[in-house]
């Protein structure tokens, strides 16, 4: 709550005029100094996300250095200078303006976001040919909501967080670097708005609902009175899920279940350790082996898989292995864009398509289970003969590593993600060659209901309590019990309280979910009774729609605990 700040979207063209042949040298000149100076203020800004979010967070900056560095981009400008006589900021204008289309219309989502990168630096740059270069960071020296149509890593990495509430948004995705950067800080945000930031007043009166994903504009007295106690109550319950985090998380009744954290960046791993959760079920890795021009090497990721195990000792750590394609990063440039991505060319397809790679992977993975507790996880599997190649890979890894005298855990235990319909049917097969099963619920609801989960035409449809899924994810289960392996559940169903009672009563043995939701999770298992859920789970495979089912869930969940439900 309070006055909102609003920040112009992107960079407009300075001005544009003529010069003499004679002025070109002074106007070149120009050019590279404020490109040396653009330079100098990323280094600082490298330098202060180093030490506060690690390195991973300031390669994003290396990254803007880089581009101010690459022959390509500086001898264009130089030369366009010359060419078209004009004065050197529209040149580079012209010249950035003319690269950010040719950026636009790459198909590839992943490239398109990449602008934003661009405009980031151009910003800076153009800013630069100013003498009275204003390098204050961004928002007022008061306390305030920061609201943009977008903002650049920089803007986020440059904010004082001190004055901070949080910002919203028009556009940006989950995926940006800007909402990385946003969760790494822990700064409140909601992005995607529907309204037009252009509506939006400077120092007008605002709520910020990260709950609801709202922008309260000039908010009724009724209504902020309401938002105070809603305040209240919500620093007090979050003051006392921090006093349980260390607390076992089992039902009333006695039954265990283990709560795992999911993390996706190295800088999450404190965020985990304060959360309390029992290890890492799920650590992506796409953003380590993606995120740069060049996957990088075995040594690199070694050292990364080997920094998580450590920290989470005596906990486990589940690495999965490279998840491209689909909705998610490209492992490399297509020729042309994939028909329907999500049926095609993803997960451990990718990985077993390119065996050098994925054998540098999966070496680093064995390293690191030399100095922690790690396991290894295939996604999308379809079928057993993709886990029998991958495993077959793994024994290979092995015979190297013991040939170099490099110790490893010889008994890795070795999963997979039930993702696919095929492999939830199929889970008896696959059951007896590996040690665990992780549902990813998130792939499992679009492929079991064919509906787009990021497509909003069909997000009526896209139902976690669909009884097909149900029924899978407990034929999943009870299929491992059979073959005395374990069940976990790693999507957005694990994370979601209304549908805790549901997973444990269809006999689910972890849940993993982000470090965020840790603690609310462990006090939804300590507030529920085992037996209970397991005769409500019973009558709901009986039942014919995903309302019913849900609505049994959460009448448990209500009666249990009303107070964390938001």
């Amino acid at each position: 709550m309070g006055p909102v700040h609003v920040v112009a979207r992107g960079f407009s063209a300075p001005e544009v005029f003529e010069i003499d042949a004679s002025e070109i040298p002074h106007e070149q000149a120009r050019f590279r100094l404020a490109v040396e100076l653009t330079k100098k203020q990323l280094a600082e800004l490298q330098t202060r996300l180093e030490h506060l979010a690690g390195d991973n967070q300031s390669e994003i900056f290396e990254a803007h250095i880089m581009m101010l560095e690459d022959p390509a981009v500086i001898d264009r400008v130089i030369n366009a200078i010359a060419m078209r006589s004009q004065n050197a900021e529209y040149v580079f204008y012209a010249v950035m303006q003319t690269f950010l289309e040719g950026m636009r219309r790459i198909p590839d989502p992943y490239f398109r976001e990449r602008t934003a990168d661009i405009e980031d630096v151009s910003q800076r740059v153009l800013r630069n040919f100013t003498a009275d270069v204003d390098s204050r960071p961004l928002g007022p020296d008061e306390s305030h909501i920061l609201v943009a149509y977008d903002l650049t890593p920089s803007d986020t990495a440059s904010m004082d967080r001190r004055q901070l509430l949080g910002f919203a948004t028009e556009q940006g995705s989950v995926n940006s670097h800007t909402a990385i950067l946003a969760r790494a800080f822990g700064i409140p945000a909601v992005v995607g708005l529907s309204c037009s930031v252009i509506d939006v007043t400077t120092l007008s009166s605002a709520i910020l609902d990260g709950y609801a994903g709202k922008l309260i504009l000039h908010p009724a007295p009724a209504t902020l009175e309401h938002y105070r106690r809603l305040h209240a109550e919500k620093e007090k319950i979050r003051c006392a899920l921090e006093a349980t985090r260390d607390v076992s998380t089992e039902t009333v009744d006695g039954h265990h279940l283990t709560v795992s954290a999911n993390i996706e960046l190295l800088e999450e791993l404190e965020l985990v350790t304060h959360s309390g959760a029992k290890g890492i079920g799920l650590y992506r890795t796409e953003f380590l082996l993606l995120n740069g021009s060049d996957i990088p090497n075995e040594a690199v990721q070694a050292a990364a898989y080997t920094r998580v195990a450590r920290a989470m000792m005596p906990h486990s750590v589940i690495i999965r292995t490279l998840d491209a394609g689909g909705d998610k990063l490209p492992v490399e440039p297509l020729t042309e864009p994939e028909p329907n991505p999500f049926l095609g060319w993803r997960g451990i397809r990718v990985s077993l398509a390119r065996p050098a790679m994925f054998r540098e992977q999966l070496r680093a993975i064995l390293r690191a289970s030399g100095v922690g507790k790690v396991s290894v996880m295939f996604p999308l599997v379809s079928g057993l003969s993709e886990v029998e190649r991958a495993r077959d890979l793994i024994r290979r890894c092995m015979d190297e590593l013991d040939h170099e005298g490099v110790p490893f855990d010889r008994q890795l235990p070795v999963g997979v993600m039930v993702e696919v319909p095929s492999a939830a049917v199929c889970a008896d097969l696959l059951a007896p060659h590996v040690d665990f099963f992780s549902i990813g619920t998130n792939d499992l609801i679009q492929y079991t209901v064919a509906a787009d989960r990021v497509n909003p035409h069909v997000a009526d449809l896209y139902r976690p309590t669909h009884p097909a899924v149900i029924r899978l994810i407990k034929h999943t289960i009870e299929a491992g019990i059979q073959h005395g392996i374990w069940t976990g559940i790693c999507g957005e169903m694990a994370g979601d309280i209304r549908l805790t009672p549901l997973l444990i009563g269809l006999g689910a043995k972890e849940l993993s979910v982000g470090p965020q939701r840790v603690a609310r999770v462990g006090q939804a298992i300590r507030s529920l009774n085992h037996a209970e859920c397991s005769a409500m789970a019973a009558d709901v495979l009986r039942q014919t729609r995903s309302y019913d089912i849900l609505n049994q869930s959460l009448d448990i969940a209500r009666k249990s605990y009303a107070y964390l439900l938001d």
